[in-house]
């Protein structure tokens, strides 16, 4: 993987007290790339696993494809709570030992309603992407927090292209079915490397801060981001939030939220959460019919062909993430216009593209915008923690963006039923289209706004 998201040594190396070091933050990033595995490898083949559960033309594999998706979104918001609760690490050893026995029961099942409870409980008993984002979020914040929430998505979607090349070349020996049994190991061995580090508790002095009538605020970019700061230079940390609940020394969690709610100058989530809907919904939608659209725009192409273009704008990001950040980490509403725009570009090119070469340039503008996107809603995440509970911050965002997926795949279906392969990425284009216009509009108030206080 090439998304180097994190500071040089030079810059910092070592933990924080309670924090997290470099070498710790690779380490989640690993634990969730191998989790990834299996949940996103062996969906592809689910029209190869159900004929031999009963389903004999594999027509349920649409429905069972969203399933983890619809569970995970319905269950992502109440973990979220328990972790700021209970601890954030004992919820990401939840999480992954979650996905093992969902794992182990999928690849026993000999029916398709047992097969279906299994995928069921992956969804609702796994998370492991908001469970990680809660865990890395308790321990650091601003830009540390951004670059390890960009190294997660690089994780994903290494994990994208990859997982489905391994399963294809495991089938000759082990049918698809099966191999959720082998896969079942993968976040088993993630679950014990994750126990062998902290539990991440932020400086208590962060949440005395937000609770000092001292506090005043930071000075923000150009997009009208930024947080608190306790007037000496240090963020107001991600305290433990929730009920009655304190930081582990003492100090009342709810005081940093209730500080951080305060400040006038902080982005509603409602625009996090807007931002990240649209985003998923307009990305997300190309997906499921790109085969088909290659196949029927360039007749003869290879499977292999069709996947590296399936693959190019993830590889895009592993390519740029880190260079986006750095670019971006100021002015990420900037960074929201722009990707939406260049998804926009892309999805639109799709709709017209006749050839190989024009659909390896397509897919790079989407990958561009993808780039752009996910990265710029990491460093908006990050600052949307300080001061709030990030589990259910993280849980609450998991929520909308599965929302944004399963909304994604339902108008997917429906207009290529209707229209053919080209509906969707028309779709998502408008959709993208009108991101964009809110997100420059957004920009633009914002850097005014700001200038003027």
């Amino acid at each position: 993987m090439t998304v180097d998201a994190l500071p040089r040594r030079s810059e910092r190396d070592t933990a924080q007290p309670g924090g997290l070091a470099r070498r710790q933050v690779h380490a989640v990033a690993a634990c969730y790339f191998v989790a990834s595995f299996a949940a996103l490898g062996l969906p592809p083949y689910l029209t190869a696993i159900l004929p031999g559960l009963g389903d004999r033309d594999g027509s349920w594999a649409g429905v069972l494809y969203i399933v983890p998706t619809v569970f995970s979104a319905l269950g992502a918001p109440l973990w979220g709570r328990l972790a700021d609760r209970f601890g954030r690490k004992r919820l990401l050893l939840r999480a992954q030992l979650g996905l093992a026995v969902s794992f182990l029961l999928a690849g026993a099942a000999d029916s398709l309603p047992a097969f279906t409870l299994a995928l069921v409980l992956q969804g609702f008993l796994g998370g492991t992407f908001a469970a990680t984002n809660g865990y890395l979020a308790a321990a650091l914040d601003g830009a540390r927090l951004s670059r390890a929430l960009t190294l997660m998505q690089g994780s994903a979607r290494a994990a994208l292209v990859a997982a489905p090349i391994l399963v294809g070349a495991l089938s000759p020996w082990i049918d698809p079915h099966r191999q959720y049994l082998l896969m079942a190991v993968l976040p088993l061995t993630a679950a014990a490397f994750l126990s062998l580090l902290p539990e991440p508790r932020p400086e208590a002095g962060r949440a005395v801060a937000a609770g000092s009538d001292a506090v005043t605020a930071r000075g923000t970019d150009g997009d009208g981001t930024g947080g608190a700061d306790t007037g000496n230079g240090e963020d107001i940390g991600n305290g433990e939030d929730g009920e009655d609940s304190t930081d582990g020394k003492g100090v009342p969690s709810a005081v940093a939220e209730t500080a951080a709610s305060e400040d006038p100058r902080r982005a509603p989530l409602r625009v996090l959460y807007a931002f990240e809907f649209a985003f998923v919904f307009a990305t997300i939608l190309s997906f499921p019919y790109l085969i088909s659209l290659a196949e029927e725009r360039l007749p003869g192409v290879s499977g292999t062909t069709t996947g590296v273009l399936f693959a190019l704008p993830h590889l895009c990001y592993l390519a740029f993430a880190a260079r986006t950040h750095t670019a971006f980490l100021h002015r990420p509403h900037t960074g929201i216009a722009l990707g939406f725009g260049f998804v926009a570009l892309g999805l639109a090119g799709h709709a017209v593209a006749d050839s190989l070469p024009v659909f390896v340039a397509v897919r790079l503008l989407l990958g561009a915008g993808l780039t752009l996107g996910l990265v710029c809603l990491s460093v908006l995440a990050a600052e949307a923690c300080r001061g709030r509970a990030p589990g259910r911050l993280f849980g609450s965002l998991e929520f909308v963006s599965k929302g944004g997926a399963v909304a994604a795949g339902a108008v997917a279906a429906l207009v290529n039923g209707r229209f053919g392969a080209a509906a969707p990425v028309l779709v998502g284009t408008a959709a993208a289209l009108l991101a964009a216009v809110a997100a420059t509009a957004l920009s633009s108030h914002s850097r005014q706004r700001w200038s003027r206080s």
